[in-house]
């Protein structure tokens, strides 16, 4: 990249922090967005700008959204749409969800597979999506749609700990996950390998989908402790909330094949049993380090 780089972000949470420290190590000069910037926080070296600012797109070769969309639409193009089709971006990407597939009954899905969504959290992803695509005849756009996002401090580990974890015994009925520094090493690799125009699906999701209670019972021998007990999962049923169940109604396995292949990239943490490791790795680093 060169001196001319400047990445925004657009939504400075979980994965958002991630790709902004990654883009800092890899030299880009970055903003990021914040409701309140004189109330937030962001990591050194990244530049805080008030999302009801239009002025920053002006500055913004790249773009980062991880915004997501409320029942009126993606909040960036409802407030921002004038500085969006003027803004000198070369590559813009957006982080989507693998949910805008809908149900499959457990079979696989590519990066050519038509969305089918069948809730409305994933309708208006796809809704964003299609907003996104319309900067596709000047900029290069990636959609990133992502599987179930954990890493540090967002895992089944602290789930464990904080009491609340459950093994639900579904056999098939098996998840994609991605750690969320693969989430970034992906969305560097995308932004510094883009040219020209047009629109890339591309899919975070490890190489290893699997059933909740396998991680969880992963998770508890890393950590030395026992592992909740078995739950059927008709009784777990019974208990969960319309968010709980709304995750367990839908079934797909996710290819991510062509995404690796077009990204040149192989995940740091291709199943979440390299991922739990790395977790604790690093809690003990850094409570070493302390």
């Amino acid at each position: 990249m060169n001196l001319n780089t400047t990445l925004l972000v657009v939504g400075l949470g979980y994965s958002g922090t991630a790709i902004a420290l990654l883009a800092l190590r890899a030299g880009l000069r970055v903003l990021a967005t914040a409701r309140e910037p004189a109330a937030a926080s962001a990591p050194r070296g990244v530049e805080l700008v008030s999302f009801a600012d239009p002025a920053p797109y002006a500055l913004a070769t790249h773009l980062v959204v991880t915004a997501p969309p409320g029942p009126a639409g993606d909040p960036v193009w409802r407030l921002h749409e004038e500085a969006l089709r003027t803004a000198p971006l070369r590559w813009a990407g957006y982080l989507s969800t693998t949910g805008v597939y809908g149900d499959r009954g457990g079979a696989w899905v590519d990066e050519t597979a038509a969305p089918a969504p069948a809730q409305p959290r994933s309708e208006r992803r796809l809704a964003a999506e299609c907003q996104w695509t319309a900067l596709e005849s000047r900029v290069a756009v990636d959609i990133f749609r992502t599987a179930g996002i954990y890493g540090p401090g967002r895992s089944t580990i602290d789930d464990l700990r904080a009491g609340t974890a459950r093994r639900v015994a579904r056999p098939g009925h098996a998840f994609g996950r991605i750690h969320r520094d693969d989430i970034a090493r992906a969305v560097l690799a995308a932004l510094t390998s883009s040219s020209g125009t047009g629109t890339r699906i591309l899919h975070l999701a490890d190489d290893e989908p699997a059933e909740p209670a396998e991680v969880t019972a992963e998770a508890a021998r890393l950590l030395g402790v026992a592992a909740p007990r078995s739950m059927a999962f008709a009784e777990a049923w019974a208990g969960m909330s319309e968010m709980g169940r709304s995750f367990w109604a839908e079934n797909r396995r996710v290819s991510n094949a062509y995404t690796k292949a077009a990204l040149g990239l192989e995940w740091a943490y291709p199943s979440y049993r390299e991922g739990l490791r790395a977790i604790l790795a690093q809690e003990r680093a850094e409570g070493a380090s302390q």
